[in-house]
């Protein structure tokens, strides 16, 4: 593998070169690359990320979440860095991971013995073979029950983790694919089948599947809820199939590469992504673009006019941008403000973009108003991600974030805060927008889902003393505010 000991320098309008491709590293453009400099090529050949890039510079910069890169100079030192807190070396790929008992098959190389037969018909037609119908090309994959479900894709009862399991841990690819060929987005844009297949297995396996929470479970069970709005009569009736095909990639890939830890966890230990991204929606940004890196990489859209390539890229952003749970308020008032005046047209291009943009808000914290056999496992596997944030803090002697105590807080605690300031406040607005029965069944269940956690917040607080329960209320509030990623956001 051929690897370059300096950083390129890569104007925006070339083309990325195939062998930095090939490693499957992070690029990343950046305005900083005196503070960054050149990353150790070794590490380099190891590196199993997405591509991230900053379009306001010309500067390549190698980076990946999935494995701790302490980026040096190029006379060998760490460059000096800013903070009361020294850059601590967490290894991402590890974080939630957990022990594998002796002798057991990891579960990653069972889902690749299961995934034999797809290689096979993916390489037939990379080789040319004869085949019926390319369209058809991941049906003989589907078991019976699996495609059976895919029947119901739009039902609001859809179980992803069911899913999840009879499609051997491929729900993201197996449902993205399946939606995209069911509004006839492939065929209408002319997409080469092999390329979208290879772009989804590159989403779905830059997803931290380790993540007790932001993992590519999570992020089919946002393409499914985006598919249940985008049914929604207001919106089916003006939507284009260009703003269909952007909603859809935009859920598939809107927490791609999450490390498992909330923005502020990034910025006070100085992550080298929270210097990049100038303390700014600093996930987001790097979601957005390390999905831009795998739509070039796979050159998904290598077949369109480059300037309608870069629309999509931008207009993908801005919608990964919006799931930013710091930029809650502004886009919920902005949302009241258009239904109070009634002044959201759907026949404008930029409502319609922001009306995406609000719906995929939803999907994106849509947990709570699941039925409660979902949404508990999902408030479960969310506490767990922000108590082990929170443990990793308290053994490096940090501040702990809001939600991440796990001796301050109970799942029922985080829940009814999260709820009660900040998806309560989103839903009624969109019920208000979309006046359907989906809307209706969405406020049922979170209104039953708080009664049932509130039921069971006496039980959890019984053993501690009463005082304790008014300061960890008091704070609710403003730590569903502080969220960041770290929350059931992104």
């Amino acid at each position: 593998m051929e690897l370059c000991y300096q950083l390129p320098v890569l104007p925006l309008d070339r083309p990325v070169p195939k062998h930095v491709l090939s490693r499957r590293g992070a690029i990343s453009f950046s305005s900083s690359s005196s503070l960054f400099g050149a990353p150790d090529p070794r590490q380099l050949s190891q590196r199993r990320g997405a591509i991230s890039y900053d379009s306001s510079d010309q500067t390549a910069l190698y980076i990946r979440m999935l494995g701790d890169v302490r980026v040096r100079s190029q006379v060998g030192f760490e460059p000096e860095r800013r903070g009361s807190h020294p850059y601590l070396g967490v290894d991402f790929r590890t974080l939630h991971s957990r022990a594998e008992s002796a002798g057991s098959i990891p579960a990653r190389r069972i889902r690749r013995l299961f995934s034999f037969q797809r290689h096979l018909l993916s390489s037939r037609l990379l080789r040319g073979a004869p085949h019926l119908n390319t369209l058809h090309i991941l049906d003989e994959d589907y078991c019976g029950q699996a495609k059976c479900m895919l029947e119901k894709v739009g039902s609001w009862n859809f179980d992803i983790f069911l899913f999840d399991r009879l499609t051997n841990g491929n729900s993201l690819v197996f449902l993205t694919f399946h939606l995209l060929n069911q509004y006839g987005l492939i065929e209408l844009f002319q997409l080469d089948m092999v390329k979208v297949r290879r772009f989804l297995v590159l989403v779905q396996e830059d997803y931290h599947n380790q993540n007790p929470y932001h993992n590519a479970v999570h992020a089919a069970d946002v393409t499914q809820a985006m598919h249940c709005y985008l049914r929604e009569p207001k919106l089916a009736q003006s939507l284009t199939s260009f703003d269909i095909l952007l909603g859809l990639l935009a859920a598939a890939t809107h927490d791609l590469d999450h490390p498992g830890v909330n923005q502020p966890f990034l910025i006070k230990t100085n992550h080298y992504l929270a210097a990049l991204y100038r303390n700014t929606s600093v996930l987001e940004n790097h979601h957005w673009r390390s999905a831009v890196g795998l739509l070039r990489e796979t050159d998904l859209f290598s077949h369109l006019p480059a300037e309608d390539s870069l629309g999509i890229e931008r207009q993908l952003g801005s919608l990964i941008l919006a799931t930013d749970i710091s930029r809650q308020n502004e886009y919920l008032s902005r949302f009241r403000t258009h239904l109070d005046e009634n002044s959201l047209c759907l026949g404008q291009s930029s409502h319609r973009h922001f009306s995406l943009q609000m719906a995929l808000k939803c999907a994106d914290i849509c947990n709570p108003c699941r039925p409660w056999e979902l949404s508990k496992q999902w408030s479960e596997k969310v506490t767990e991600e922000f108590f082990h944030q929170g443990d990793i803090e308290k053994k490096h002697k940090l501040e702990i974030s809001p939600l991440c105590d796990s001796e301050a807080n109970t799942i029922a605690s985080v829940q009814i805060g999260f709820m009660t300031y900040v998806v309560e406040p989103l839903f009624a607005e969109w019920a208000r927008f979309s006046d359907t029965r989906l809307s209706q069944t969405m406020l049922g269940h979170l209104g039953l889902n708080k009664a049932s956690w509130s039921a069971m917040e006496p039980e959890a607080s019984g053993s501690s003393e009463e005082g304790e329960s008014e300061p960890t209320r008091a704070t609710e509030e403003p730590s569903s505010r502080a969220l960041s990623q770290g929350s059931q956001e992104s």
